[in-house]
């Protein structure tokens, strides 16, 4: 169904690969045979790589490896002795706990942007997905851009025009990373103690932020997964489940590659009377709730969210609301991230507020190693839903309000994440 484009490796690569991936020439895969830490370093290392998973394991990590022992092993395969070993005890007596003792790292490449979302709804797991922020995503891969194509609409009469609409977005994202790696670097100095490799890292880190919001939906990455047989049991049934023919069609990947590892786990999956009921109790679900939003909630008019500029990007931490000045200052990078992640900073959808910068070398400080920058929060240029108050002290929500809270006394608007 999904249009791959498949790896080619030299039959000594081959010959190495067969004895730690569960295929060769698929884009969903299993490792085996190899430590514990050395499955976890490849995975931390593919959130920041363009390489796929396998060339990455040959390039970066087989020549520190001892693989001499492993000749005679071909995880392409599958482990019956597997089949047999959880029988009795997982399927046939019905103890799911059971299911939790086994793990498995997989990776699913070329993957769509809805995809992956798809794959990481469950919080049972552990999830790596190539960083947008990291990575450049004008490379072709196969000689065409990174963009899922469905061969449903390739063969229709609007195949054309979507992967002509497609390409022009690449290339303006293309065009766009150069003059603002070119701007960024005009503008934010570099530190005395930087190395030219880290500045221009950093610099390009922080243009790669900046425009990857052009990226569109159907953006091709790849993840890597780690999770109990419990936990991709349930991932699975909700895939299968899932209106969305990529989902359904990478489930059916997943479960044959899995069960080369952990097949009795996973055998429930698509019995009809197990699995299967299951699938169908989710999809029936979904189809009911949907009709009767529609029939309760179809002549609602939606109320339009206020767009306001946004003119610099700021991160504010949990305790955010706490704080009573207005101005955040920053001494060192490595100092910065005592304040809190980047990843509190609110979702695109609440960033409502006008920002202005006290210094052009504000966003993105951790990279580039700069020291005594502030930025400033001006007062926000559009009325929302009733937000929660805050008196730069302490935060309480508006009656039956469920947004994030704004501060009326200080003119700031701060979003802190619910748990």
């Amino acid at each position: 169904m999904t249009v791959y484009v498949p790896e080619e490796f030299t039959p000594g690569e081959e010959d190495i690969l067969r004895r730690y991936f569960t295929n060769l020439d698929g884009p969903v895969f299993a490792l085996v045979n190899l430590p514990e830490v050395v499955k976890g370093a490849l995975f931390a290392r593919y959130s920041r790589s363009p390489k796929s998973l396998r060339r990455l394991f040959l390039d970066e990590f087989v020549g520190d490896l001892d693989i001499a022992g492993d000749i005679s092993v071909d995880a392409t395969i599958g482990l019956e002795r597997a089949e047999e070993l959880y029988e009795k005890v997982f399927f046939e007596y019905g103890d799911d706990s059971v299911a939790q003792l086994g793990g498995v790292h997989l990776a699913c490449e070329q993957a769509s942007n809805i995809l992956t979302k798809v794959l990481e709804w469950g919080r049972l797991m552990s999830y790596l997905e190539q960083s947008t922020r990291y990575i450049s995503y004008d490379a072709r891969l196969g000689g065409r851009y990174r963009f899922f194509r469905d061969p449903a609409i390739l063969s229709s009469r609007f195949g054309t025009r979507y992967v002509g609409d497609m390409d022009r977005m690449f290339d303006s994202y293309s065009l766009l990373l150069g003059r603002v790696t070119d701007h960024v670097r005009a503008t934010v100095p570099r530190h005395a103690s930087d190395s030219d490799f880290v500045y221009r890292q950093a610099t390009r880190a922080k243009a790669l932020d900046a425009v990857r919001g052009v990226l569109p939906a159907a953006s091709l990455s790849n993840v890597g997964i780690y999770g109990s047989g419990q936990a991709f049991e349930a991932l699975l049934l909700r895939m299968r489940a899932h209106p969305l023919p990529e989902a359904r069609h990478y489930a059916d990947l997943m479960l044959h590659e899995l069960r080369k590892v952990i097949p009795s786990f996973l055998r429930r999956v698509d019995l009809a009377d197990r699995g299967g009921r299951w699938t169908q109790y989710l999809a029936g679900t979904r189809d009911h709730t949907a009709e009767l939003v529609d029939s309760l909630f179809a002549t609602t008019p939606v109320a339009q969210v206020p767009v306001c500029s946004w003119s610099t990007s700021i991160r504010m931490p949990r305790t955010s609301c706490s704080r009573p000045s207005a101005t955040r200052t920053r001494t060192s990078p490595r100092a910065s991230s005592s304040s809190g992640s980047r990843r509190w900073g609110p979702p695109s959808g609440w960033r409502c507020c006008r920002l202005t910068s006290a210094s052009a070398r504000t966003a993105g400080t951790s990279r580039a190693g700069r020291s005594n920058e502030s930025t400033t929060a001006s007062t926000c240029s559009a009325t929302t839903a009733p937000f929660a108050t805050c008196s730069g002290t302490a935060c309480s929500p508006s009656s039956g309000s469920r947004s994030p809270p704004t501060t009326a006394t200080s003119g700031r608007s701060w979003w802190r994440k619910r748990a």
